[in-house]
């Protein structure tokens, strides 16, 4: 550890949660003028990139897969049928249960989705290997707090 964090362990930029914060919002703002085009914002990207993985879904495995409550998660998903893209539709066999399922404008989205990654490593200026082995823990991250 170097002295400035002996000396001072509450110093701003010791701070986990400040570089957290930090570089969560410059990232996701490199993705904005990327999805704008699209239709999406960056939340909406991620139902997207849930319904490409797996579709349809239960709005309650969506929120799960992405740690969502309802109540956040509903309102885009309003946004994404408005655009075309997603159809919610109550099970017919236990109506408590809510289907999301991509829209073949959806589906045909993903074409588009794919060229996103490069994108934004690109704008990131970063070895890939760097982003694999940050990815990889932030998930440690993620893991140790849920």
């Amino acid at each position: 550890m170097t002295s400035s964090r002996l000396e001072n362990p509450l110093a701003l930029d010791n701070q986990v949660c400040f570089a957290l914060a930090i570089a969560s919002r410059n990232v996701i703002a490199l993705y904005r003028p990327i999805l704008e085009p699209l239709g999406l914002t960056h939340p909406q990207y991620l139902v997207m990139l849930a319904l490409w993985d797996e579709s349809p879904r239960t709005l309650k495995g969506l929120g799960l897969t992405l740690c969502l409550d309802p109540a956040t998660l509903s309102p885009l998903l309003k946004r994404l049928e408005t655009a075309g893209y997603v159809r919610r539709q109550r099970r017919l066999a236990d109506e408590r249960t809510l289907d999301i399922t991509l829209t073949e404008n959806g589906a045909a989205l993903r074409a588009v989705a794919e060229t996103i990654p490069p994108r934004i490593v690109e704008a990131l200026s970063l070895p890939l290997d760097h982003l694999v082995t940050l990815r990889d823990a932030l998930h440690r991250v993620i893991n140790a707090t849920t």
